[in-house]
């Protein structure tokens, strides 16, 4: 199961992100509007999972507005807020933010999603939350780039993720590189980029 941090004091997980290359599990979140919003409602798009503990923290809040100043510029590509919160509070920061570019999700209806993407915080005074990760869904379902965040406190790295929605050319390169990346990683025994010990 993965690790983060959170202050620099050790968070277990309930489990690890998927596989890149692999099938992106299908969930059922809810909107800020209360109906259901699925992965399968974007097939054919790109579809960014900003995956965070809570809307109501800086960290989380500063990932929905840089997300939604950068996915207003992108065809063909969504992304999806994602957290424990409930609708309500993900309508009430968007509307008096003025967001409109991203989609709010909440998974109190869909607690599940939390193990099946492994995001889930297992233990201590933000158990029952997400932990801070982004998950990166081609057009075909497929996971083309993760990132657990080594520290829940500490934003994720948006230019990695956005570099993945400008193309097909660029998301082969982007898997390619990370892949090499990762590879590099368990050679060298560090840690990985997408936050998992390497060897």
């Amino acid at each position: 199961m993965a690790q983060t941090a959170f202050k620099g004091s050790p968070v277990q997980l309930s489990g690890d992100l998927p596989q890149r290359g692999t099938d992106a599990p299908d969930f059922t979140l809810t909107r800020s509007d209360l109906s259901d919003v699925s992965l399968k409602d974007y097939a054919g798009k790109t579809v960014v999972l900003n995956i965070f503990p809570s809307i109501d923290t800086p960290t989380c809040a500063m990932s929905v507005r840089k997300f939604n100043a950068e996915i207003g510029n992108t065809e063909n590509a969504v992304v999806l807020c994602i957290s424990a919160d409930l609708p309500f509070a993900h309508a009430r920061f968007c509307g008096a933010e003025g967001l409109d570019h991203v989609v709010s999700a909440s998974t109190f209806r869909s607690p599940g999603f939390g193990d099946v993407y492994g995001m889930r915080i297992a233990g201590g005074p933000l158990a029952g939350l997400m932990a801070r990760a982004v998950v990166v869904i081609d057009g075909k379902g497929k996971v083309v780039y993760t990132q657990l965040v080594d520290e829940i406190s500490k934003e994720p790295d948006y230019d990695k993720a956005m570099a993945c929605l400008s193309s097909e050319d660029v998301m082969q390169a982007c898997t390619a590189s990370f892949t090499a990346e990762h590879s590099r990683g368990m050679d060298d025994d560090g840690p990985c980029d997408d936050g998992r010990a390497g060897g």
